[in-house]
Parts: C-alpha cells; structure tokens; sequence
C-alpha cells in the first residue's frame, strides 16, 4: 500500500498541470465523456452488455432519488455494509443450526436488537404522528 501511495505522489505532482487544466473544460462536454468511459469501464469488466443496462438504470434511480431530495449516503452504506453483514448472518445462522433466537438469547446480541428497534420507532414515530394530525385534522 504504501508503494501504491508512493507512486501516486511521484506520479501526480507532475501532472497536477494537467488535473487543474481538465477543470477548464465544460461540463456540456466532461459530461458526455465520462458516461461513455463509464459505459466502457462496465462493458469490460465482464464483457456482457446487460451490465451497462443496469449502471444506466442504477443512474437514472441516482438522478430520481436527488431530485426527490433522498440522500445517497444511506444507499451507499448498503451496497457496501450489506454484504458483509449479509454473511455473518448466514454464519451466525450456520453455527446455531438454523435458530434465529440465538439473536435474542445473548445479552449483547438481544441489546442491539433493541437499540435497533428502538431507533427505527424513534425514526419512525414522527412521521406516523403527521400522518395521523393530517387525517384527524
């Protein structure tokens, strides 16, 4: 890592000229090239046009959720976060057979649990409390 890290600085303390010259061009035109490198990027990885299909969708799911206002940090975190913890249920679920109540047996385990639950009421209570003024009213 540090090699890698060692030949970025030798790498882009010369061409930082360049990097800065590249914020001259307009957007009308970055624009354009950086959705077809992006397609291009797709494309390659595994040579199946389907891939390309499912970024384009996944950018216009991108451009519906900003102009609803939704943040994108939340998403992120899933794709990333989703995964892993995807697989240390299977794991936990493997060692206890099957049981899910090894969840709720340990103490630690059962907190989160209810910590978790507590803040999804805790999100959730004022939003169902407009939505019930908004019909009584």
């Amino acid at each position: 890592m540090w090699i890698g890290n060692l030949m970025l600085v030798v790498l882009n303390l010369p061409l930082v000229g360049i990097w800065v010259s590249l914020l001259k061009v307009p957007y009308r035109l970055l624009f354009p090239a950086i959705m077809v490198f992006s397609a291009i990027g797709t494309y390659s990885s595994n040579n199946v046009s389907f891939d390309v299909y499912l970024a384009a969708l996944f950018g216009v799911m991108g451009v519906a959720g900003s102009l609803l206002g939704c943040s994108p940090v939340p998403m992120m975190l899933g794709f990333v976060l989703g995964p892993m913890m995807e697989e240390n249920l299977r794991r936990a679920l493997q060692v206890s057979n099957g049981n899910p109540l090894v969840f709720v047996t340990n103490p630690i385990s059962l907190a989160f649990v209810v910590v978790t639950v507590l803040i999804l009421v805790v999100m959730a209570l004022p939003a169902v409390k407009k939505r019930r003024g908004d019909i009584t009213g």
